[in-house]
């Protein structure tokens, strides 16, 4: 890292090779794609150079990854985790996808929380199961589950839960009661719950998460995915249940995996700890500041800050676009996640990723805001 979060520079981050910043034209900002603009930490940075330096880029092996979860999980959630229970996949939609061929049958329902992470739709579908949609239901404070719904889901057959906690893109925690109450429905109805927990470790300072696994309600009927970043994940087990069902994954599957992930994780759980602490505090201050911003230049944009994460799920229904974010791509050169692909409930929102420096988070909201003024 230079001096800190809030130290980028626009000229640096567009020589990076990632789609965030090669798939826009040069005169477009780039929020629509989750992925943070900050530094590497210096554990991981250190570990990936050390690899290279000693020509270490065969095929990974997983040894000490468990352990490293298992000392992260405890200091981070209070989770104790037995290492031989934690599996390596390539990344988290892989771990969906074996989980859902091994739990569920052709045609069967996997029940979503719309609006949700794209993918989670498409992949069902590419597995020849059926998406059983019970979308969050907008609440005066934050987005909340609909049990009623998802009882009905439950009762009607679906046979898996995919739960996506902390929530993409709304940003929500969900809480110790809340998770009682799935395990309990996903008890009753025979429903097998994978638990999406890509975000966990940026949950912000008031909200707490709670591994789904981590409480004996949901290890009896349920797996978690963690990851210590977007393109390296693993499966954890907490139940005898559980880990027979991740037993079934065959053991191939985790040469999918890179070894450059399996070091970087491993450095980021045992030594990132300082590091996780400063980014968070830059998270919390971008969000508020976010808000703030998006109140004075944009107030006709609803916005509720997240629990977790990065990610701002804006509400632009009352500026009377059909499509937000073709209207801020166009008007005001910046690339937002366009709400309609995580799914119908998504219709007049768009997704900003605002895991970067203030500076270009006031940039994102000047740019947004000139796009409603470009048209009077």
């Amino acid at each position: 890292m230079r001096d800190g979060f809030d130290d980028l520079s626009i000229s640096d981050l567009r020589k990076r090779r990632s789609e965030k910043w090669r798939a826009q034209p040069a005169d477009v900002l780039p929020t629509f794609i989750a992925e943070m603009d900050y530094d590497l930490a210096p554990p991981v940075a250190a570990a990936v150079r050390a690899a290279a330096e000693r020509q270490d880029l065969g095929y990974a092996n997983a040894a000490g990854l468990g352990a490293a979860f298992a000392s992260f999980a405890a200091a981070r959630h209070g989770w104790a985790v037995a290492a031989d229970r934690v599996r390596l996949l390539p990344d988290v939609m892989a771990g969906v996808d074996w989980l859902l061929r091994i739990v569920t049958a052709q045609g069967d329902g996997v029940v979503i929380n719309p609006p949700v992470y794209p993918p989670f739709f498409e992949h069902i579908r590419l597995g020849g199961r059926t998406v059983v949609e019970v979308p969050l239901v907008r609440g005066a404070a934050c987005w909340e589950l609909d049990f009623a719904g998802l009882e009905a889901a439950f009762a009607g057959g679906a046979r898996a839960y995919l739960l996506c906690n902390p929530h993409n893109p709304t940003g929500r925690v969900f809480g110790p009661g809340e998770l009682d109450r799935i395990a309990a429905l996903a008890a009753r109805y025979g429903v097998f719950v994978i638990a999406d927990e890509i975000h966990a470790p940026l949950t912000l300072p008031g909200a707490v998460h709670t591994p789904f696994v981590s409480f004996p309600a949901g290890a009896a009927v349920g797996v978690t995915l963690a990851s210590s970043s977007k393109a390296f994940n693993i499966a954890v087990s907490g139940s005898a249940d559980g880990a027979a069902v991740v037993a079934r994954i065959p053991e191939t599957v985790r040469y999918g995996s890179g070894l450059l992930g399996v070091l970087a994780s491993e450095a980021a759980w045992r030594s990132g700890g300082p590091w996780l602490d400063a980014l968070l505090v830059q998270l919390d201050r971008v969000r508020v500041l976010f808000g703030s911003l998006l109140a004075a230049r944009l107030p006709g944009a609803g916005y509720v800050p997240p629990e977790a994460g990065y990610l701002a799920w804006v509400d632009c229904s009352s500026l009377g676009w059909e499509e937000p974010a073709s209207v801020f791509l166009d008007r005001g050169r910046v690339a937002t996640g366009r709400g309609l692909d995580f799914g119908a409930a998504g219709d007049g929102f768009v997704r900003v990723t605002i895991g970067t420096s203030s500076a270009l988070v006031e940039e994102i909201v000047a740019r947004m805001a000139r796009s409603v003024s470009s048209e009077r």
